[in-house]
């Protein structure tokens, strides 16, 4: 089992200083990966789809893999998720590209549709077409990734006639993991991703989304080349670990219990302790 760490670009440890130190205890410790969680903006005041307050910092996504790829040398940075339908793809198949060389090939580019309309709105994106932004999005990126002279048209995205420099370091790309618990993004998953991102879900809902992606796969047969990634609900053990593991998760991005607040010496006990008991 691959363990990462979700959400070092959010809350109070949001600094420099911060991220710096948090990424030497998780390099260090041994984890795998660490990835970032995105939401442009936040509704204010806070009212149900919106996950947290609306001061809470969030440090952009491009900008902290950036950051990190210049403090790490083994980790994997990924997005958790980039929100793909309020970003231009052009311009973000260019920056992601540069974090890949810049990391020696470390990017995971994790993707989602997202779920508050007012975040949209705001973006002047139409809430209702997310879904065919992202898959349009995806497949501009992939050209833009591994054409030499990139061609793609799509309902939203038209490239002809220019080329895109450097391309990733990994070949023929980055992985590319799709985020969300519904019927489409399991469907999205399985036409466009390498593989799949499950948050803040327990035991019983990531077997019925390993079903659900399954389900997605029955005429292809493209679930067996998928990578499953989880972010648990609660707290993690040894015990908890092995039970993903037989559900057939690949990676478990762990949350510090507060993690929006916790910062300093508690943070650092919490990864040292938790790679102590994983085994890392």
């Amino acid at each position: 089992m691959k363990i990462g760490y979700f959400g070092f670009n959010n809350g109070p440890a949001a600094t420099p200083e911060h991220i710096a130190s948090l990424l030497g205890w998780l390099e260090d410790a041994g984890f795998e990966s660490a990835w970032t969680g995105e939401h442009v903006v936040l509704i204010d005041p806070q009212e149900p789809p919106s996950p947290v307050p609306p001061e809470l910092p969030m440090l952009d996504t491009v900008a902290a893999l950036a950051f990190a790829a210049a403090h790490t040398t083994k980790l994997k940075l990924g997005s958790g998720i980039i929100l793909l339908a309020q970003r231009n793809p052009v311009v973000l198949a260019k920056s992601l590209s540069s974090i890949d060389v810049l990391s020696n090939g470390r990017l995971i580019f994790g993707v989602g549709v997202g779920y508050v309309p007012r975040e949209f709105e705001v973006i002047g994106v139409p809430y209702e077409e997310r879904g065919a932004r992202v898959d349009d999005h995806i497949e501009a990126i992939r050209a833009l990734w591994t054409q030499h002279q990139p061609v793609y048209e799509g309902r939203f995205t038209h490239i002809h006639g220019v080329q895109q420099h450097p391309h990733p370091v990994q070949s023929p790309h980055p992985p590319i993991v799709i985020g969300g618990m519904s019927p489409a993004a399991y469907r999205r998953a399985i036409a466009h991703g390498d593989g799949w991102y499950g948050f803040a879900q327990s035991e019983d809902d990531t077997a019925a989304s390993i079903a659900g992606l399954k389900a997605a796969s029955a005429d292809s047969g493209r679930f067996e080349h998928l990578e499953i990634s989880v972010t648990p609900r609660g707290a993690v053990d040894a015990d908890r670990v092995k039970r993903f593991e037989d559900l057939g998760v690949h990676r478990l991005n762990i949350m510090a219990p507060g993690a929006m607040g916790m910062t300093g010496n508690g943070l650092q006990s919490f990864i040292e302790d938790t790679a102590s008991e994983l085994g890392l």
